[in-house]
């Protein structure tokens, strides 16, 4: 095997684990949009904070096609994928004051009934930020660009 081939496949070998992670967190993604147009429907709307402006249920419905859409362009636009898991990371950042209303406002959904479970929730949020960061190089692609 010359260095190069050797070199290429290292690297395939070490991408592997990235992979997975977007694909799981695209299919997580658009399995949640979906859920957001279907059966949690309902569920969601638990996390709607008061302050929008549109309907806690036009609301379930448009985060549902974005929720889609992120997810398909997680697994399937790999060539854009620093681009994508910036655009994914925000998304996560802005739906946090869901997560937020929901725990302070006390309402129940997705098994969270307890002010614990919904607060611990909100510990899981960063994760999937960093999570995505990693999973689609965002973070190595700029700390590249400013050296």
């Amino acid at each position: 095997m010359s260095d190069h081939s050797a070199s290429r496949s290292a690297a395939r070998h070490r991408s592997l684990p990235r992979t997975l992670v977007r694909i799981g967190l695209g299919a997580a993604l658009a399995g949640a949009g979906i859920s957001h147009l279907t059966v949690a429907r309902d569920e969601f709307q638990a996390q709607v904070p008061d302050l929008l402006p549109v309907s806690p249920d036009t609301t379930v419905l448009a985060s549902g096609i974005v929720e889609i859409s992120l997810g398909a362009a997680l697994m399937l636009l790999v060539r854009r994928q620093v681009a994508v898991g910036w655009v994914v990371a925000a998304f996560f950042v802005a739906v946090f004051p869901g997560n937020i209303a929901q725990w302070l406002h006390h309402r129940d959904g997705f098994g969270l009934d307890t002010d614990t479970k919904r607060f611990t929730r909100l510990l899981f949020q960063p994760v999937l930020i960093a999570l995505t960061l990693w999973a689609t190089k965002a973070l190595g692609a700029t700390r590249s660009r400013d050296r």
